[in-house]
């Protein structure tokens, strides 16, 4: 499931994260990249231990959990603390699949996050920048996405996806993946849909025992399909 998801930051949010990230230590993007996609990938991350991207990484997971469209469409179980990259001068990062499993070290036993989801949160305008696409390619065509700085776009991590070269100024974003409870990307599309109905029923004001009944389907297929 391709999901736009716009406003999670706002105007101030975003002036003081950017604030941030300027005196924020950069470094080559590679170091987290696998062995395949080291080859593709040009650009510049926050080291990952660097304490500016540690602390925003969580200021980030605190609001994506209190956000309840992020929450109806991930179902999250874990999220890999999000990361900070820039694209400028032609960078981009070639066509590539995610790896399937990563490593949060910030424990001393790491954990182990499953990618079931691939998030990108937009930092920069559009017109701040010249390409920069996120491009995912999945079953139904080849999606372009340039959202506006705090908004967020969602996407199936087995899917081929890509940055097209940054021609005019810099790029940046925060960058992470989802481990969500239920592995199978229909089944999570379907409990999305079904949520999202229930909330627009509720707002209606439908009938109460239709949408009991309803939610209690919902909260039952959850269970059958969840892995915790």
């Amino acid at each position: 499931m391709l999901l736009h998801i716009p406003d999670l930051l706002s105007p101030t949010d975003l002036s003081a994260l950017r604030e941030r990230l300027a005196a924020a230590r950069w470094e080559d993007g590679r170091s987290t990249a696998g062995y395949r996609s080291a080859a593709a990938k040009h650009n510049e991350q926050v080291a990952e231990d660097d304490p500016v991207a540690r602390t925003l990484g969580d200021i980030l997971t605190e609001r994506l959990l209190a956000h309840p469209t992020f929450f109806s469409a991930a179902i999250p179980l874990r999220i890999y603390p999000p990361l900070f990259n820039r694209y400028q001068g032609g960078q981009a990062f070639g066509m590539h699949v995610d790896n399937a499993v990563r490593y949060d070290r910030r424990t001393s036993a790491p954990v182990a996050v499953r990618t079931d989801i691939s998030a990108t949160l937009f930092l920069s305008e559009p017109g701040e920048y010249d390409g920069g696409e996120l491009v995912v390619e999945d079953t139904y065509g080849t999606h372009d996405i340039k959202l506006p700085a705090g908004h967020l776009a969602l996407y199936p991590a087995n899917s081929l996806h890509r940055v097209n070269p940054v021609t005019r100024g810099v790029r940046m974003a925060s960058f992470f993946w989802v481990q969500s409870m239920v592995a199978d990307t229909t089944r999570r599309r379907l409990l999305f849909d079904m949520d999202l109905s229930i909330q627009e029923l509720t707002a209606s004001g439908a009938d109460s025992g239709a949408l009991l009944r309803l939610t209690g389907i919902y909260h039952n297929l959850l269970r059958e399909w969840s892995q915790t």
